[in-house]
């Protein structure tokens, strides 16, 4: 009898992902394979909190350095060998498979929308003060729930989304565990030759 090796979860979102970047015009900018795709562990195993997020690997206009306080900084370059990566999509485990396979998705087209449409590590800027989810995080979320429904139509091969269907439990129970790859947040770095402007 053939012992299950565990669930890529990882893997299966690239796929999904990626599935998504080609059937969709809204995330044809995204070239999926310079995201890292990462989960973590989400301290509480309660159903309200973070669910995923979206980390730029560059500050505002896609520049390796911004100023805080009169003083330079950068971030910690990631790279998957030789290829940088410009962002990292980081899950919440178990929370976040623990709701439903429409929610799922909805929180996938969420944090994949804030990619930039330069795609230059900057994320999607918004007009006004609101510049992450416009004046309503709602209505951000609803228009990610209209996206989801056309995927949804355009008929996705059901090896990409049936993960989806099963919660944490049901995918530990069919494949006796959950993996993928863990990224390290990265770290924020002080340039202290950098003169102020």
């Amino acid at each position: 009898m053939c012992v299950p090796k565990g669930f890529d979860f990882t893997r299966a979102m690239r796929t999904l992902c990626h599935d998504v970047t080609q059937r969709l015009d809204d995330f044809r900018h995204v070239r999926i394979d310079e995201v890292a795709i990462t989960f973590a562990q989400a301290r509480r195993r309660v159903p309200h909190g973070l669910q995923a997020k979206l980390t730029p690997m560059r500050f505002e206009d896609g520049s390796l350095l911004t100023r805080r306080g009169g003083r330079a900084w950068t971030l910690e370059r990631l790279y998957d060998g030789d290829r940088e990566m410009l962002y990292i999509l980081t899950f919440y485990l178990p929370r976040f498979l623990d709701h439903s396979f429409r929610e799922k998705l909805i929180t996938i087209f969420h944090e994949l929308y804030h990619i930039g449409p330069k795609f230059n590590g900057d994320i999607r800027r918004m007009n006004g003060r609101y510049h992450v989810h416009t004046h309503s995080q709602c209505e951000y979320d609803r228009a990610m729930g209209t996206l989801v429904s056309e995927y949804l139509r355009l008929s996705p091969p059901a090896e990409c989304v049936d993960f989806l269907r099963h919660d944490f439990r049901g995918l530990c129970a069919r494949y006796g565990a959950v993996l993928g790859k863990r990224i390290a947040a990265p770290k924020l770095i002080e340039i202290p030759s950098a003169k102020s402007a």
